[in-house]
């Protein structure tokens, strides 16, 4: 994605690491059509682009995302018929859909408030990294909204647990970044400071692996929802003998064979 230059989000490259942030400092970073859109685009098209092998959504000025815009996007709600309201949320868990499928891993950042649609980015990430000051809401409810929404009450449930998931749907009430991590919503927490640059370096290890491989892991950790015990473990007995076709696998087997660190190039 070099020179990729959004309209409606920030991107740069650190390397094969995309870096995303929303834009709209001075309102915490909402949501609007338009990103939901191009968002939506970029990670379908990063499915296909071999430069890009891992994703960081990051804040943007002390906040990861308000979810969406009041003015952009709620009002407008308000005045449509059926049919556009159908259009706009199957529009929204398309971009649930698209990080899901993207084929790469996906870090989210999170600092001050991550709450709505964009709590549901960080849940749809692979990892989720957030500061002390982080506080995520569903706050569906909280404007008149079932809390069942960008495919929440499928995935929230599979993070931290059925009971947490309907008490967070349910009130829409914030909750702590140390309750996040103690609950398994965070991987971990990070210092302000610290914390994009963690993040980066992380997804740049997870970059310099086997990124078909991690393809295969991410694949398989979604599908795998809807699969018995014995469905999971012959996807998983297939998956692998894939995997172990790929120059990579001979790249670890050499590597190993020869005390060295194996160079992986995704192959």
């Amino acid at each position: 994605m070099n020179e990729y230059t959004p309209e409606h989000f920030n991107w740069r490259d650190e390397g094969p690491v995309g870096v995303i942030s929303l834009k709209g400092a001075d309102r915490k970073n909402p949501l609007t059509f338009g990103s939901y859109a191009e968002l939506t685009r970029t990670f379908q098209a990063i499915r296909g682009d071999d430069a890009v092998k891992a994703v960081v959504i990051v804040p943007n000025e002390g906040n990861f995302c308000s979810g969406g815009d009041v003015h952009d996007i709620i009002k407008p709600l308000t005045e449509m018929d059926m049919k556009g309201l159908l259009a706009f949320t199957r529009m929204t868990g398309d971009l649930v859909k698209s990080m899901l499928g993207c084929g790469k891993p996906v870090v989210s950042a999170v600092d001050g408030v991550c709450v709505g649609a964009g709590a549901i980015i960080a849940m749809a990430s692979d990892i989720r990294f957030a500061t002390p000051e982080a506080k995520t809401a569903f706050l569906f409810t909280r404007v008149g909204l079932a809390g069942c929404d960008m495919g929440a009450c499928a995935i929230l449930p599979r993070i931290i647990g059925q009971g947490r998931a309907a008490e967070l749907l349910y009130t829409g009430r914030s909750f702590s970044a140390e309750e996040g991590e103690r609950w398994g919503f965070y991987n971990r927490m990070i210092g302000a400071d610290q914390l994009v640059g963690e993040a980066i370096s992380f997804a740049a290890r997870l970059a310099g692996g086997p990124t078909f491989a991690h393809m295969m892991t991410k694949t398989q950790l979604n599908q795998e929802w809807s699969m018995t015990i014995d469905q999971a473990i012959e996807a998983e007995a297939q998956a692998q003998a894939i995997c172990m076709q790929t120059r990579d696998f001979e790249r670890a087997y050499a590597a190993f064979a020869g005390k060295s660190r194996p160079q992986f190039e995704g192959d």
